[in-house]
């Protein structure tokens, strides 16, 4: 496995990681649909280790009857890819920070 260059993380940056990702995969989820319209969002954000660390993401949405013809998977897929991009932002700041000291 090749060196990244990122800190081992503590388990309060741990946290801040899975919570961070949470929140961007809803973010993108309601601003992609109106909460009215949102019957169930449920967001997991799960992370093992702490060097290195390996994060899985898992989105479920249930929409309203109204919304059948929204592409449901597709919507929480790139929620998906929404929590996966803070997760590289969150690390690579991790990363410059390790760097400065």
């Amino acid at each position: 496995m090749a060196e990244t260059g990122i800190p081992e993380l503590t388990l309060e940056q741990v946290a801040e990681l899975c919570e961070g990702a949470e929140q961007a995969a809803r973010k993108y989820v309601i601003f992609k649909v109106s909460t009215s319209r949102i019957v169930t969002l449920d967001v997991t954000v799960e992370a093992e280790g702490t060097k290195p660390v390996t994060v899985n993401v898992d989105v479920n949405v249930v929409l309203s009857t109204i919304m059948k013809d929204f592409n449901v998977k597709s919507l929480a897929n790139e929620a998906t890819k929404q929590a996966f991009v803070h997760i590289k932002e969150y690390l690579r700041e991790l990363k410059c920070k390790s760097k400065k000291y």
